[in-house]
């Protein structure tokens, strides 16, 4: 019986082991081994191009937008939902849960409809002279849309499970309800809303599908650093495209060190009190 059991247990552990290397791992090592192929020189003239450098600022500009907007909505989603029983509290949730639901290409196609030239607002908007479609208000609105819902997600179960008592005595005891807020409830909800902004912050950096509906896709101008991956490898320039997708990697990555730096210290702070 022993036997049986520690057979199945190795045969699931080596399954796992064998879907992720075969889908993340080996996919993963071979753009870092295609990206330096031509060596470290190559590699550093690749990232070193215009068209590059515009990408990357674009994606790092837009996501420095987003995030803090989307943070903001999702705490304010949040707690509307978890700290307040009201008539349609089911449809919110379920209008919060869109992005998930609807495919990126659609979403760019529904901001074309009402923002684009014979969109539902394209007249007002072209007779203001201001432009959303093919320019950056479109990329940001794209990204915001598809971002939305992660904060939200990730805080209203741990709101719902701390509950709120520690607030309720905070507040017997004179706390106002901003001094609540950031004594007592971000405290309790930090690590479900960095995981949220971690979310957040690396599909702004990744999304490519609303995006390019929206953008043009035009180098140097509205193009972010995945669709300069697509763009690339579609002209043939391998070396660029691999070298892109290993820096776009590479942003991600930053986030989950700077989350474990992060916990770390607060980690060692906790115990330094105790």
């Amino acid at each position: 019986m022993n036997k049986e059991r520690s057979w199945i247990k190795g045969a699931l552990i080596g399954g796992a082991i064998a879907y992720l290397a075969l889908v993340l791992l080996i996919p993963a090592v071979n753009v870092f081994v295609q990206a330096f192929k031509g060596g470290f020189g190559a590699f550093v003239s690749n990232i070193g191009e215009s068209d590059f450098i515009h990408a990357v600022e674009l994606t790092l500009l837009i996501a420095g937008i987003v995030l803090p907007i989307n943070t903001v909505f999702g705490l304010c989603a949040a707690w509307a939902i978890a700290r307040h029983k009201f008539p349609g509290r089911a449809l919110v949730i379920s209008i919060l849960d869109i992005p998930f639901s609807v495919s990126p290409v659609v979403a760019g196609l529904m901001l074309v409809l009402l923002y684009g030239q014979h969109g539902w607002f394209g007249s007002f908007l072209e007779a203001s002279n201001i432009k959303i479609i093919f320019a950056l208000p479109g990329m940001i609105l794209a990204t915001a849309f598809v971002t939305m819902p992660f904060v939200a997600r990730e805080v209203i179960p741990v709101l719902e499970e701390v509950g709120t008592d520690q607030e309720e005595a905070a507040r017997t005891l004179g706390g106002s309800d901003w001094q609540i807020f950031w004594r007592v409830t971000l405290p309790n909800i930090r690590w479900g809303l960095l995981y949220g902004v971690i979310l957040t912050n690396a599909r702004a950096m990744g999304e490519f599908g609303a995006v390019s509906v929206v953008s043009g896709n035009l180098a140097g101008k509205t193009q972010t650093l995945p669709l300069f991956v697509e763009d690339a490898y579609k002209q043939y320039h391998t070396q660029s495209a691999f070298s892109a997708a290993v820096l776009l990697g590479c942003l991600a990555l930053v986030t989950l060190v700077l989350k474990e730096i992060l916990e770390r210290r607060t980690h060692i702070k906790n115990v330094d009190e105790a």
